[in-house]
């Protein structure tokens, strides 16, 4: 097969951190809508337009929702609108923890303990949900297609070919 550029449309899986409990307790975008009955208390990690869209629909189904949020809100987009997007969200009742990532996800009875810090302040802590989704990005799904094999150059942490 010969052309001047070929389009590599492998399709992506939710990106999980290297935390302790993360794949066994927590949920991503691909499972939120196959859950049995309702989220209850729910962790939305990251400030993806993911995270903030299922946070959103959650806070208007009445879920408690909670945002952990690394740094900024919605990267890459415009962080004028980003902010107006955050306080809307905040004034409809969707709580952020800004400045925050998770360390570890346990098991506590029937609720997920999540630790974390706070990067500014060094500050640990840690909160009981009854749900966690983890919204941090997904990967391609190129590792099984022999790309190395072809001589095509790629991100072997994210699958994705550079363009």
């Amino acid at each position: 097969i010969t052309a001047d550029k070929f389009v590599v449309a492998v399709g992506g899986r939710p990106r999980y951190p290297d935390l302790e409990g993360a794949r066994e307790l927590c949920i991503t975008s691909d499972d939120v809508f196959s859950l049995p009955s309702p989220p209850g208390k729910t962790l939305c990690v990251g400030a993806s337009y993911i995270s903030l869209e299922t946070a959103g629909f959650l806070t208007a189904l009445k879920c408690d929702v909670t945002v952990m949020v690394r740094s900024i809100l919605l990267r890459g987009f415009d962080q004028e609108i980003a902010e107006q997007i955050g306080g809307y969200m905040e004034r409809h009742g969707t709580r952020f923890i800004h400045e925050t990532i998770p360390t570890k996800f346990e098991k506590v009875a029937d609720k997920i303990m999540v630790h974390w810090k706070n990067l500014k302040t060094g500050i640990e802590g840690q909160e009981e949900f009854d749900t966690v989704l983890l919204a941090l990005g997904r990967d391609a799904i190129t590792k099984d297609l022999g790309l190395e094999s072809a001589g095509v150059e790629f991100d072997h942490s994210t699958g994705k070919i550079p363009a």
